[in-house]
């Protein structure tokens, strides 16, 4: 376990004399990277940082004020460092850093900052998954999450409190989107005390450390904090929002709909994408694209001697051989495909991680308005492996020919592979832990997905249109939440559009457009960041020929972690100039 020993400069915010523009960079970084840590000290243990062990954080506007005020003053220190004196890799961290100071900053000015939930993360849903990211070794380790535990009246009533800004200031979500939101509050309300995921710890193993009567004690105190603290503060939620977030719900599913929501939806782009491109620009390459899997769609469904591509998708959808009939069924599924994809990772990558994943299933008072998997990242310092999350309700909604694409995103060489890697990385904390750009890490998810070409796991027509469904998927995307958030559309007709285009159930496009309304630019950086990398293997291997190695790009482009589009491209060039200048 570490510890930060917070002395020193640790949070001097304001600048500093400067001698070595270099080391005064690394100084600033570490400075931020603490701060950082102390607003966030649940994560603070998940890394194994102690000095928070004991605290939930603060939910409050005035937080996010904090925040702003303290980027700010970091952000004049970094202005004082001499660019020209930093070396090559100070200069990229300078930028990340940069990029991430000023976000902090622009992002508070919007009235949209007191949006505290959507359709795919909610404060109480992660308090109640909270455990699963935390060491429990020891008695401390328990103890400290009972202290938890107790504050969490406090969280939920400062979380209403910043909704109700939201209210006042017309930033609810829309109410198409709030369907069955209850039950993710509802579901957490456990009859047994003993099935609650808030008592999770308690029902795993005892560690030997401790001695049974105090792992007792330690589960009897959990027991009655979640009895006379948390389902009071479920049950008062679950009360406030029907009688007041509900109904206030916003009428129009587009952020640009809100108060200074087009320029809000602009910041969006920028933050999601790290380009500069216009809501119209993203929604023009998207309906290139769509029409370019679109071809391809049709020429799979003729391979599969069907007349058409709608008829081949209908056959998909409503087919029962292609669905499991138990959860613990599609769950196998899963595993055979991930073992048969872990198999062929050494012909891909020079460098693999040595975190594992494992797979388990979403939980189920949130699963059935939720997307199809999602990971959650590992802690190799706290001994928690990477987990690859895999939607078990409605059945007939999830095809076993989606598998092979969802598992090589979702799993590796995907989200794990790239984060896990980026964790045993020679980097800042700051860049291993801190710095995640949606572009970077959802486009080399997308781009795995073709990866899975080269594997040879689409070796059925069902299975290749599997692949081209959800590449369509996410090219759609692009079209849908433009279309949502900067040109009107309705929520139907986001969904007639995906339907119309994609082989995705019509329960999974629902989830999915809920989730682009309440989530507003999000979706645009999966299929953007996965176009800047095939480009950059398209320039990589012109300009190599047959001294290009796939497994070395690929080690290339992830040898720096998350970086912005702008950065991975100049990253990708110097490192084809480096393989030229070898001879």
């Amino acid at each position: 376990m570490r510890s930060l020993l917070i002395a020193g400069s640790l949070f001097a915010l304001s600048a500093p004399a400067y001698a070595d523009a270099n080391k005064d960079l690394t100084i600033l970084v570490d400075d931020v990277w603490a701060k950082t840590l102390q607003e966030a000290p649940v994560y603070a243990s998940a890394l194994g940082v102690n000095d928070y062990a004991n605290e939930l954080g603060d939910y409050t506007l005035a937080a996010q004020d904090r925040r702003a005020a303290d980027a700010t003053k970091f952000l004049a220190r970094l202005d004082a460092i001499p660019a020209n004196s930093l070396n090559a890799a100070s200069k990229v961290e300078a930028g990340i850093l940069r990029r991430s100071l000023v976000s902090t900053i622009e992002g508070n000015r919007f009235g949209q900052r007191a949006i505290n939930f959507t359709t795919y993360s909610s404060w109480h849903q992660q308090l109640a998954s909270m455990s699963r990211n935390l060491p429990f070794k020891t008695k401390s380790d328990f103890e400290s999450y009972n202290a938890r535990l107790t504050q969490y009246g406090r969280v939920n009533d400062e979380n209403i409190a910043v909704a109700n800004v939201a209210i006042k200031g017309k930033f609810t979500q829309p109410c198409e989107t709030l369907t069955g939101f209850e039950g993710t509050v509802r579901g957490l309300i456990a009859s047994d005390i003993r099935q609650s995921r808030f008592y999770g710890p308690y029902a795993a193993k005892r560690p030997e450390s401790i001695s049974e009567s105090d792992f007792a004690a330690l589960a009897a105190e959990a027991a009655a904090t979640i009895s006379n603290v948390i389902h009071p503060a479920l049950t008062k939620q679950l009360a406030w929002y029907t009688a007041s977030y509900k109904p206030a719900c916003a009428k129009a599913p587009g952020v640009s709909a809100q108060p200074n929501g087009a320029a809000y939806y602009a910041f969006r782009i920028r933050e999601e994408t790290t380009t500069d491109l216009t809501a119209e620009q993203i929604h023009q390459i998207g309906l290139s694209e769509v029409s370019r899997i679109r071809a391809e769609m049709v020429e799979v469904a003729k391979k599969a001697g069907y007349p058409s591509r709608e008829a081949f998708i209908e056959h998909l959808r409503t087919d029962p051989q292609y669905y499991a009939k138990t959860p613990e069924e599609l769950m196998e599924k899963v595993a055979r495909v991930t073992k048969i994809i872990d198999g062929k990772m050494p012909s891909l990558f020079g460098r693999l991680p040595r975190l594992p994943y494992g797979i388990r299933e979403i939980p189920a008072e949130t699963a059935e308005g939720t997307t199809t998997a999602y990971y959650n990242p590992g802690s190799p310092e706290i001994g928690i492996s990477g987990t690859y999350y895999v939607n078990t309700s409605k059945l007939n909604q999830r095809p076993f020919w989606e598998i092979p694409a969802l598992s090589v995103h979702e799993a590796v060489p995907g989200h794990h592979h790239q984060i896990a890697l980026q964790q045993e990385l020679p980097l800042s904390d700051f860049r291993k832990y801190g710095a995640s750009f949606t572009a970077f890490t959802e486009g080399w998810g997308l781009y795995s997905e073709r990866l899975g070409i080269e594997m040879g796991l689409y070796d059925t027509p069902a299975k290749d249109m599997g692949r081209l469904s959800y590449e369509m998927w996410r090219a759609c995307r692009l079209v849908v939440d433009t279309g949502i958030h900067a040109k009107g559309w309705s929520k139907q007709q986001a969904i007639a559009f995906m339907t119309d285009n994609s082989a995705l159930s019509a329960a999974n496009i629902e989830a999915e457009v809920n989730r682009y309304i309440s989530w507003p630019g999000q979706a645009l950086a999966y299929k953007l960041g996965e176009l800047k990398i095939r480009e950059l293997r398209n320039l990589a291997t012109k300009e190599l020929g047959p001294k290009f190695d796939l497994a070395a790009f690929h080690d290339a482009v992830l040898g720096q972690g998350s970086v912005p589009l702008d950065v991975l491209e100049q990253q990708i060039k110097d490192w084809v100039a480096a393989e030229k200048a070898k001879g």
